[in-house]
């Protein structure tokens, strides 16, 4: 299970991240790429953009699902990031 705690410095805030388990499988990049991509120096993934839509968090949500050692976590904070209120899961995800 992915940590808030371990996850890594460069992805954008918000609900999704990947930690420090990440083995640089490539499944999440293949499953949702335009929000995952690859940290090449690091060699692993990490979330380059938040999903706004329904659909966009669907697919981040399948490579949460996919993730063969689950180091995506779906739980970060998502309320008040920069001022504002940005990439709030929706209500089908936090029930």
């Amino acid at each position: 299970m992915a940590e808030y705690e371990d996850r890594y410095p460069n992805n954008t805030p918000g609900a999704f991240y990947v930690d420090d388990q990440c083995i640089d499988c490539d499944m999440c990049r293949l499953n949702a790429p335009d929000f995952f991509t690859r940290d090449d120096e690091g060699a692993h993934s990490f979330v380059h953009r938040q999903p706004l839509s329904e659909d966009e968090v669907k697919l981040c949500l399948e490579a949460v699902d996919g993730c063969p050692v689950e180091a995506i976590g779906s739980d970060g904070p998502t309320e008040e990031i920069g001022g504002k209120n940005h990439c709030r899961l929706p209500d089908f995800v936090r029930q």
